[in-house]
């Protein structure tokens, strides 16, 4: 992709004390270096940018070669969302917390963006989940999801009966507080704090974490990524349930509602600095190996 780069995106987080800083010393950088940019209207906001360059998220993963997320693995998270289908590379430029996803530094962001806007990047191709609500035979409501698909108990203190079949064979019938489906870019997210293993973020499976479940023998369970999960619900008067794809909420599922998941046609295209490594990442955001490692 060396050389395609005339016209970049930039995506903030909504916080101007903490982006607003980077944010700017990026978008002066790149327009002394001679780019065409689109801002997403948070960005143009801080920025102050002439009106002209604000696009909707979606156009922007239309009309730009890259798109450069400014903030957090939320940011990258709805920024992935809506430019994936249309095959547009995202880079990631890290103010939040963690940080699995956004992995330029702002101390470096200027030195990392024109290493990688001039050809000298890391490619990755991360799988997505495509999520749909399926209510009396028709699709209601569709969306993706970078990390995962969350079906989980919504305004009720009880669980929720889950029945999953995996390409149209039963898997399971089990109450719990919800269920995790996750990709293994989410395996790093919700399913790690539920006990689920964590995938290499390539890998083409999809993981199935149960959330609280009343019977302990339920453990999270690795498909291949070409399985379709149906999940419906037991029968139940007080049923209240909910679907999360990322950070986006479906309330109100209905509990003769089916939920049909499975990978998405386009994948996530992330670029990342020549030196990312994905386990030194791990050592570092989980804290293994603090101490170094040991010559024998």
């Amino acid at each position: 992709m060396s050389g395609c780069f005339h016209t970049i995106g930039i995506v903030a987080k909504p916080n101007v004390e903490q982006v607003g800083h980077t944010l700017q010393a990026i978008y002066a950088h790149l327009r002394r270096r001679g780019f065409e940019l689109r801002l997403e209207d948070v960005a143009q906001r801080l920025l102050d940018a002439p009106s002209e360059t604000v696009r909707p998220i979606q156009m922007l993963g239309k009309e730009c070669d890259v798109v450069i997320a400014v903030g957090g693995d939320g940011t990258l998270l709805n920024t992935g969302r809506s430019v994936a289908p249309f095959g547009t590379p995202v880079i990631g430029v890290n103010l939040g917390r963690v940080g699995f996803l956004v992995d330029v530094s702002p101390q470096q962001a200027l030195v990392k963006l024109d290493a990688m806007l001039a050809g000298h990047y890391r490619a990755e191709e991360r799988p997505l989940l495509r999520a749909q609500i399926v209510r009396e035979g028709g699709i209601v409501r569709e969306e993706l999801a970078v990390n995962e698909v969350v079906v989980h108990r919504w305004i009720t203190p009880c669980m929720i009966e889950i029945i999953t079949h995996i390409d149209g064979r039963f898997l399971n019938s089990q109450r719990a507080d919800g269920l995790i489906v996750s990709t293994p870019t989410g395996s790093t997210a919700y399913a790690l704090s539920g006990g689920g293993p964590i995938l290499y973020p390539t890998l083409d499976a999809i993981e199935l974490v149960p959330i609280n479940p009343h019977t302990l023998t339920n453990r999270p369970i690795v498909i291949a990524g070409g399985s379709e999960v149906e999940i419906a619900f037991g029968a139940a008067k007080d049923m209240r349930a909910e679907v999360s794809c990322d950070t986006v909420s479906i309330p109100e599922v209905r509990f003769d509602d089916h939920i049909r998941i499975r990978k998405a046609d386009q994948p996530l295209k992330l670029l990342h600095p020549v030196d990312y490594d994905f386990f030194e990442i791990l050592r570092v955001k989980l804290n293994w190996s603090s101490n170094g490692p040991k010559r024998c």
